[in-house]
């Protein structure tokens, strides 16, 4: 960047995005000072080097940036375990604790594989109950998620892959947020501009007296 850069001459994009062309460096260095920005190799490994004209630390920030939205897309579609039980012996009150942990981990954005395991000869020969489980899975959490991968049998482990249905989850956000707003008790501002304000007492007409009807007396 700026001064270190040796080599000359180099293939220049102005601080507009557009192609100048080969042009020197001390010329390019010259340019980008006089507009107060950097003079920025872009690609080192061709001949000549492709250089920009541009502000390094907005183009760091603008980076960075880019780098943590990245970061928290990657872990947004994070794969999250859903286990219902070590058997089908399960209670339907636990079934219902791990769905609302499946339905947590969808809102949040992530993928969940559901898996359900099977104890025994007896579970074994009875898969069509674990077949049953997954779909009464599935109609549960139908409202925010899609089978990205149905169910399968894998020895004694049976499990399945949902992911987050994005436009619902956020219809859902919003009318959580208006309803929630709804809820909010107005300020205190709003509270004194919604009182009716007392009604003033009518004022008793006071009569006017004519000084012709008046009379004196002689003394």
């Amino acid at each position: 960047m700026n001064e270190r850069i040796r080599i000359t001459p180099i293939r220049l994009i102005d601080e507009n995005g557009e192609m100048v062309g080969v042009v020197d460096t001390d010329e390019a260095r010259r340019r980008a000072a006089d507009l107060g920005l950097d003079l920025v190799e872009m690609a080192a490994d061709v001949r000549p080097p492709v250089c920009r004209i541009m502000d390094y630390g907005k183009y760091r920030f603008e980076q960075r940036k880019k780098d943590r939205a990245g970061r928290a897309r990657s872990k947004g579609s994070e794969l999250k375990e859903v286990r219902l039980g070590r058997s089908m012996k399960i209670d339907p009150h636990d079934v219902g604790i791990r769905m609302n942990q499946a339905r947590k981990f969808l809102m949040a954005g992530h993928r969940v594989q559901i898996v359900q395991n099977f104890r025994g000869a007896r579970e074994m020969a009875h898969r069509d109950r674990g077949d049953s489980r997954m779909r009464e899975v599935i109609e549960e959490l139908a409202d925010i998620s899609k089978v990205e991968m149905p169910p399968r049998l894998n020895g004694r482990r049976m499990n399945m892959i949902l992911v987050p249905d994005r436009p619902r989850i956020e219809a859902i956000k919003r009318q959580q947020a208006a309803d929630a707003a709804a809820a909010a008790p107005p300020p205190d501002g709003d509270d004194a501009a919604l009182q009716t304000p007392p009604t003033p007492a009518p004022e008793t007409p006071v009569a006017a007296t004519d000084s012709s009807d008046e009379t004196s007396s002689t003394p």
